[in-house]
């Protein structure tokens, strides 16, 4: 996939194992910073630009997804928990991070956390997107599941 370098600060995505499904994406700049960390707390998310354009193939997405690390350590998520980078968007990808809730349960204290450009803030997925065609019918298919919906399988 092409990808354009328009940071300075711009690191190229790497995988970090050799079977994972994503590559990591990492902040250039913070907030409009480039320097500086900035902090992310529950009432004022941090927008990231990761410095980089992507050339999505046609007939793929690239999604956008939260690194569990953060989550599980910080509580921290994207804003829109999934982006979709669409084969037509030739723009900055930009991640906007939030934090659900920076209290350390045991201790009862905030614990802020920061993000600065050269840390990693999320990681992506290139999937293919076939196109389907939309066909109105009267009714649809039997299925085993049938109509049952949420807690249906116990």
């Amino acid at each position: 996939m092409k990808i354009c370098k328009l940071h300075e600060n711009a690191v190229i995505p790497t995988y970090a194992h050799e079977n994972d499904a994503c590559f990591d994406l990492t902040a250039a700049t913070v907030s409009g910073l480039t320097l500086v960390g900035q902090h992310i707390d529950p009432m004022h998310p941090v927008v990231c630009g990761t410095g980089l354009a992507f050339e999505v193939p046609p007939g793929y997405a690239m999604l956008v997804f939260s690194r569990s690390g953060q989550g599980f350590k910080n509580d921290v998520r994207l804003a829109n928990c999934v982006g979709v980078i669409d084969a037509g968007f030739s723009g900055e990808v930009m991640v906007k991070l939030t934090c659900d809730d920076s209290m350390d349960l045991e201790s009862g204290k905030k614990l802020p956390h920061f993000v600065k450009p050269g840390d990693r803030v999320a990681q992506a997925l290139l999937v293919a997107t076939p196109r389907v065609t939309f066909e109105v019918v009267e009714q649809l298919g039997l299925s085993e599941r049938g109509t049952n919906g949420f807690g249906s399988t116990g």
